[in-house]
């Protein structure tokens, strides 16, 4: 061997390059991280653990992905940033050691109507390239394929300015695959013109009966002062011409009140600013508005696909694009995988990987025409991971937020399949999850609390799973507590009878719903669980006539004003209580309305915006962040004034408002509520965005506890709870039940199944493979003969 082989064969020291394997945070102070410090292996799967609230997002989500992504922000020139979002450096004092992270969150994608699985992938536009290159007839280009392109055509003269100028005549076309009818909707509407006005009614009188559009709002001002119509006047004795330039006038711009403003008829008005939205997108008021006033039909001369004639006319072997895009997903990559086309061979292979992936990650049961507003949040995750699998980066950070979200047992493992071959090819991936079976497969485990809000925020534990089994944390303590079968189970009242449902994949499924029981309905992702629950039971008269009161897992929104006391209504009768013991206005001890502080308006904090450069959010100093005015705070109820309550915690409040001179029973009812679905540690003036996703869940819960309602469905209620918070919440499910009502909930845990009264699993598989009830029956008779993947691992996790 000569002498530079066996001197490259000698071991060197390590590179320096190499010495680079951790993400440091020392002292992160985000939301309830008390001064964090820790070290993050990369290249490694690392879970976050810990009860819902206890920092968990805000140490993966608000501090490392927020601080890499406004450090790739400052790599941009200033005037690129100048058009980004400004970003703050989250409060930490050292963050080393991070590389380029991508956020997998539980977001629901865009709610917009022209929004698709397809087009949120790009598996639509490789289908448009395709048809568009073997389609028969040939249309066009792309474009022609294209729901969300219209047909455009214009001629005239243009100016060409080189030498000499000279107009010339040029004619330009672009083909697009829009339905005109309903401009790449799928769906069109009738506007019912009695809910929009009282005829009767001028319109001084306040004839316009739209929300938003009050007596001295802008939008009213706009009508009366438009000169168009006579504002004293009903609006039934309008001549024809009143009548079209109030519904259906041309914009034309004009001054009101010395404001430049846009006049337009009252329909056109509403469609662009409502109907132009999804239904799942807008406030609770806008929607009942809009369901009232609108009636959706499906597009009669699209038939629904969104696609002009001449998109649905080519086609591949008799099937058109719209006929591929309403396939399962499943099928339509064998379809895909049976085109043998050596010229668009690459295209081919692109677009299989994709639909594969969709198969691979348990989404195979969507379309591709799936409107995205309507998917729950894990499918949304796990559709945002889709572009992810086939990339070729490495050394990247992907951060998952709770992925197993809305997965049966059966699917979590193909979940926990994909997370490990992410690791494995050389990336750092950063999981929060609760499930047991995901935590398992984890290199490293980071588990906070102790406790959520204020009692937690602190490292309890890191290190490997049999360190976390023996640490004493909460986690460890119940990692391995696995729900007994209930030794009875209550009898049926009644029944919820549903008889031929075919909404989405049902199968003309027949059922009854026990009624005064809990009831699981379960099944794999996409077997018509939320189909049979949501399309047939929820709007049908509950047990006792009362109506059923559904809690799904619509986002709540809100902002930074927001509060736990505002979403629940509990400040309405605090401010009255206020109000009655000092003999002033409610509206003084609202931070949004008169009360509030005249230098921050009421925010308790002053912006300062920087342009390109993140902005400066300060203590307001007038009001010391209380957010109301000085003489405000001079008011008092019990000895405390409205800022002191507002900084109060749920179970600190419901003792204040229980008994002595500030009883109000009104607000203890609500935050009774809120205490019993574990939120007792929450401050009751805390900002909405600063809660986590299972908070959220379990304040909307906390809101639908005070109806009416005979039956209370409940879609997927464990989602972002720890493994000693579901415990609690089978409590609560029980005490629902012992109350007098009747509780359905879609569920995957399966310690919820076993607590259940009765059982209702569908499937055999998702999409055209399921849509049938597989079996009805108590837990026990599940176990006893698991003939179903529910039953199966049921009878593995109670060990039966």
């Amino acid at each position: 061997m000569s002498t530079a082989r066996k001197q490259a064969a000698r071991p060197t020291a390590p590179h320096a390059a190499d010495s680079h394997d951790l993400i440091r945070v020392h002292g992160a102070r985000v939301n309830n991280l008390k001064d964090v410090s820790i070290e993050i292996p990369k290249r490694r799967l690392t879970v976050f653990t810990g009860v819902s609230g206890s920092g968990k997002s805000s140490l993966v989500f608000s501090t490392i992905a927020a601080e890499s992504q406004r450090l790739i922000n400052e790599t941009y020139s200033a005037f690129v940033q100048g058009f980004m979002p400004t970003m703050a450096r989250p409060e930490v004092d050292v963050l080393d050691g991070l590389t380029t992270v991508i956020t997998v969150d539980q977001q629901r994608m865009g709610a917009d109507p022209r929004s698709t699985v397809g087009t949120a992938t790009d598996a639509n536009a490789m289908l448009r390239i395709l048809f568009s290159r073997l389609g028969t007839p040939h249309i066009g280009p792309p474009s022609a394929y294209a729901f969300n392109v219209p047909s455009v055509r214009a001629s005239g003269a243009i100016t060409v300015e080189r030498g000499a100028k000279k107009a010339v005549k040029a004619t330009f076309n672009r083909t697009g695959g829009m339905c005109t009818r309903c401009e790449g909707r799928g769906a069109v509407s009738d506007i019912d013109l009695t809910q929009l006005y009282d005829d009767t009614k001028s319109l001084n009188d306040g004839a316009i009966t739209i929300p938003g559009y009050g007596a001295d709002g802008w939008n009213m001002r706009l009508y009366k002062e438009s000169g168009f119509v006579d504002p004293d006047k009903p609006i039934r004795k309008y001549t024809k011409k009143e009548l079209h330039d109030f519904l259906h006038h041309e914009p034309v711009r004009m001054k009101i009140a010395g404001i430049n403003m846009t006049y337009e008829g009252l329909v056109p008005r509403v469609e662009k600013s409502m109907l132009a939205k999804d239904k799942e997108a807008m406030q609770p008021h806008i929607r009942a508005f809009v369901e009232r006033a609108v009636t959706f039909t499906t597009c009669p001369e699209c038939d629904g696909t969104r696609l002009s004639e001449g998109a649905r006319s080519s086609k591949i072997k008799r099937i058109s694009i719209a006929d591929a895009c309403a396939m399962q997903i499943s099928d339509l990559a064998e379809w895909v995988r049976g085109l043998d086309e050596p010229t668009v061979a690459p295209l081919l292979a692109a677009l299989l990987r994709t639909l594969d992936s969709f198969v691979e990650i348990g989404l195979g049961y969507l379309a591709l025409d799936r409107p995205a507003g309507t998917l729950s949040g894990g499918e949304a995750q796990r559709v945002k991971m889709i572009r992810h699998l086939g990339s070729s980066l490495t050394d990247i950070t992907y951060v998952f937020d709770e992925p197993t979200a809305g997965l049966h047992p059966h699917d979590i493992q193909r979940m926990n399949d994909l997370l490990l071959r992410l690791r494995d090819k050389g990336n750092t991936v950063l999981v929060v999850e609760h499930k047991p079976e995901t935590i398992a497969i984890a290199d490293h485990v980071v588990d906070l609390g102790p406790g959520a809000g204020s009692a937690g925020g602190t490292i309890c534990f890191e290190g490997g799973l049999d360190g976390l089994r023996g640490s004493g944390t909460i986690t460890g303590r119940h990692f391995d507590d696995r729900a007994a079968l209930k030794e009875s189970v209550r009898e049926r009242t009644g029944v919820l009878e549903i008889r031929g449902a075919r909404t989405n994949n049902l199968r003309d499924v027949d059922v009854d719903i026990p009624l005064g029981v809990l009831t699981v309905v379960t099944g794999v992702a996409g077997s018509g669980k939320s189909s049979l629950v949501h399309g047939s039971l929820v709007g049908g008269p509950g047990a006792d006539g009362t109506g059923v009161v559904a809690v799904d897992q619509s986002p709540i929104r809100g902002s930074r004003r927001s509060n736990p006391a505002t979403y629940t209504g509990l400040l309405d009768p605090v401010r009255k209580a206020f109000a009655k013991a000092n003999g002033v206005k409610p509206a003084l001890f609202s931070a949004n309305s008169q009360g509030a502080c005249p230098t921050c308006n009421g925010a308790g904090v002053v912006y300062t915006d920087l342009g390109m450069m993140a902005g400066v959010a300060g203590t307001c100093e007038e009001c010391e962040g209380k957010r109301f005015e000085a003489s405000v705070l001079d008011h008092r109820l019990g000895g405390r004034d409205i800022s002191e309550v507002l900084a109060m915690s749920v179970a600190e409040a419901e003792e204040f408002f229980g008994s002595g001179e500030a009883r109000t029973p009104a607000a203890h009812t609500v935050l009774g509520h809120l205490k019993d679905v574990g939120l007792g540690y929450l401050g009751i003036g805390q900002p909405l965005t600063t809660l986590s996703g299972g908070e959220r869940q379990r304040l909307k819960l906390a809101t639908h506890m005070s109806e009416k309602g005979g039956v209370y469905v409940l879609d997927e209620p464990t989602t972002g709870l720890h493994l000693a918070d579901v415990e609690q919440l089978l409590g609560l499910l029980d005490r629902l039940v012992d109350s007098g009502k009747s509780v359905v909930v879609i569920e995957h845990h399966q310690a919820v199944m076993a607590h259940a009264d009765w059982i209702i699993d569908l499937g055999p598989g998702a999409g055209h493979n399921g849509g049938q009830i597989v079996f009805e029956g108590t837990p026990a008779d599940l176990v006893a003969k698991p003939t179903t993947l529910t039953g199966e691992h049921l009878a593995a996790y109670v060990g039966a």
